[in-house]
């Protein structure tokens, strides 16, 4: 049986919410900070993640579902579907504006990986919030523009 995994990283910055959001939505950008791995847009609410080398490579098809930048009220919220045959689930990012003029970043994910049983889940779970948050914490750097 195929297993989930569900994971939350949390970053607070002292960025505007509104550039967090364009920082956190910048889809190339991800993809230079995961090893290994490219995206390209392939339309207005899609793109695909591609990991790996040459043949050897697993693309992570992904659909926006939601878009919701972020205004002085309240939070931006992005959900990501994921709709590939071998990476499923879905990915949701909110951008929280503080009061401090800062921003509190939330990155929810489940994802499910095709043929990894359940015994992998573990592994997965630390692989995904170890990659995805450094890869956080380089989208929010200051030194990024």
């Amino acid at each position: 049986m195929v297993g989930s995994v569900v994971f939350r990283i949390e970053r607070r910055c002292p960025l505007p919410a509104a550039e967090a959001w364009r920082r956190v939505t910048d889809w190339e950008r991800h993809a230079a900070l995961v090893p290994l791995t490219t995206a390209v847009v392939t339309g207005e609410r899609s793109f695909t993640a591609r990991t790996g080398l040459g043949r050897v490579a697993v693309d992570d098809p992904m659909e926006i579902v939601r878009w919701e930048p972020p205004d002085a009220d309240r939070p931006g919220r992005c959900r990501l579907e994921k709709r590939g045959r071998t990476v499923l689930g879905w990915a949701e990012i909110e951008v929280w504006p503080g009061e401090d003029g800062g921003s509190r970043v939330v990155w929810r994910e489940d994802v499910r990986v095709r043929p990894l049983p359940r015994a992998f889940d573990r592994p997965t779970q630390w692989a995904g919030r170890l990659l995805f948050g450094r890869a956080l914490d380089g989208l929010l750097a200051r030194a990024h523009q």
